[in-house]
């Protein structure tokens, strides 16, 4: 009986021992269950494998997602401490192949992580079901990679469609240790160009020259009147000879906003920017680097683009015609859309040409101060396609990674604005020596400040009553030479402008004072 009790006890052991040696196998998968986890695969590669008992699948596949996101986070940090490598070509084109391939590898992952959780067991509602729910997984986790790639070729055919050669020009190869080519600062005209359908040729309307100290990011904004008159030409220059006693063009009036045009009519296709660069450079005594021309009915997709403008409306803006009678905008902190930006900039209903260009420079500023990375990011789709015809200019590719960082420097620096109109400035007899005198004194007390938001005003507005003993050496590397303020007898005759300026304050102005940013 003990003999046959033991036998018993050790028979029931080694069945356990036996019991306890077979594979255990988890809860037949449910439809819930399989569609969860292999959504949760979606977000950490692996975690289906690991469910199904699949374990060096499962370690192996997160081991691979956390160095991608070890890789992410380098990449954002090189390039966050290098702008300039955003928008270069070959960065965007290993973002493009990279989602690419990132689309495939996780439409793979989505599948396979599936199959790993054996869908057959499932009864054949749940095959269905679930077999939808991952089939439409499948397109939603490649739909982010396909608008990153998207997207980025958009982006690349935009800026290279326009940072384009200028015809007929050959470009100087950027130096990547000193793409400035040793200068202190570099100047930038900034063009509104009025394009529209019933007109012939391009209008520039608004002439705005940026002047960027390199090192420091400090700036200054100088406007110049559409209807500045008779201006000069540096000596060597097809026009000089041909205008010795100061730009008269077609029309006889010689308004700057002329210039552009004539030297495309007379000159040839291509000519009209480097006339005006030209003209504007030897006028303030600087050399003008580079241009930009923005179509104003462009500009206005673009201001959609990133959401409109939060502008300061010092008093109420009647549009629409003579009278101003499509609509007003109302004096007050406003958030604008593009088209109320515009009319905002351009009206002229019981406003006049000097009025118009401080609101534009209020726009400009406006759009420097909102259009910050984030936004920028959120919108960078509809920012490309606004952009595409919006803009035209002259600045190389090459040297568009180091022009963002700069453009952020200049972000966080000091900018001051001066503007060349009345009492200071006669548009209709104009004195050079005296602009030179405003500009050399801008960009002096523009170096001399360091970053912040205080007006550079005092010596600017000595300059401006002549009380200066500054220098009119031009900065930038600027002809030396020095338009005359006197005129021969055939000289054409000084007028005054035919719109007074209300607006009589001299001195260079910070944005913020400016504008109330």
């Amino acid at each position: 009986m003990d003999g046959s009790a033991g036998s018993t006890g050790g028979s029931a052991r080694d069945s356990e021992e036996r019991k306890a040696a077979l594979p255990r196998f988890a809860k037949p998968p449910t439809t819930g269950s399989v569609i969860g986890w292999t959504l949760l695969s979606t977000v950490v590669p692996g975690a289906a494998h690991l469910r199904a008992g699949q374990r060096r699948t499962g370690f192996i596949l997160l081991g691979v997602f956390g160095a991608l996101l070890a890789a992410a986070v380098i990449f954002a940090v090189v390039i966050d401490a290098n702008l300039g490598l955003a928008v270069k070509d070959g960065v965007w084109v290993t973002i493009v192949v990279a989602a690419t391939i990132g689309a495939l590898a996780w439409f793979a992952l989505v599948i396979t992580s599936y199959i790993a959780l054996g869908p057959d067991r499932l009864p054949q509602s749940g095959q269905v079901i679930s077999g939808i729910v991952v089939g439409i997984l499948c397109v939603g986790v490649m739909g982010p990679f396909a608008l990153t790639a998207g997207g980025m070729l958009t982006v690349r055919q935009t800026t290279n469609d326009i940072f384009q050669p200028e015809p007929g020009t050959s470009v100087a190869p950027v130096k990547q240790e000193d793409p400035w080519n040793g200068r202190r600062r570099v100047n930038f005209l900034l063009i509104g160009g009025d394009a529209a359908g019933d007109r012939t040729g391009v209008r520039t309307d608004s002439m705005t020259v940026a002047s960027v100290d390199v090192r420091t990011g400090n700036s200054v904004m100088f406007s110049l009147p559409r209807n500045l008159q008779f201006v000069h030409f540096p000596k060597g220059d097809p026009l000089a000879a041909r205008f010795p006693n100061g730009f008269t063009g077609d029309s006889g009036q010689g308004l700057l906003n002329e210039v552009w045009q004539y030297a495309e009519d007379h000159l040839g296709k291509g000519r009209g920017p480097r006339e005006l660069k030209s003209a504007i450079g030897y006028t303030l005594g600087i050399k003008v680097d580079y241009y930009a021309i923005v179509d104003m009915y462009g500009f206005a997709a673009l201001i959609d683009a990133i959401g409109g403008l939060k502008i300061r409306v010092e008093q109420d803006i009647r549009w629409g015609g003579h009278f101003g009678t499509a609509g007003t905008i109302k004096a007050g902190y406003q958030r604008l859309d593009g088209e109320h930006v515009l009319w905002y900039g351009r009206s002229r209903v019981d406003s006049d040409d000097f009025s118009r260009m401080s609101r534009q420079r209020c726009v400009m500023g406006a759009l420097l101060n909102q259009a910050t990375p984030s936004v920028v990011l959120a919108n960078f789709g509809k920012i490309a396609t606004a952009t595409r015809h919006l803009f035209r200019t002259d600045i190389p590719r090459d040297l568009l990674e180091h022009l963002v960082p700069l453009a952020v420097k200049v972000k966080d620096a000091k900018t001051t604005s001066l503007q060349f109109v009345p009492p200071t400035i006669w548009p209709g007899a104009a004195d050079w020596m005296k602009i030179r005198r405003l500009t050399a004194q801008a960009v002096k007390e523009s170096e001399r400040t360091g970053s912040g938001t205080v007006a550079a005003g005092a010596t600017a507005a000595a300059a401006a009553s002549g009380t200066t003993g500054a220098s009119a050496t031009p900065s930038g590397g600027g002809s030396s030479a020095t338009p005359s303020t006197s005129r021969s007898a055939t000289a054409p005759t000084p007028v005054r402008t035919p719109t007074p300026n209300r607006q009589s304050k001299a001195a260079a102005k910070s944005l913020k004072e400016a504008c109330g940013f």
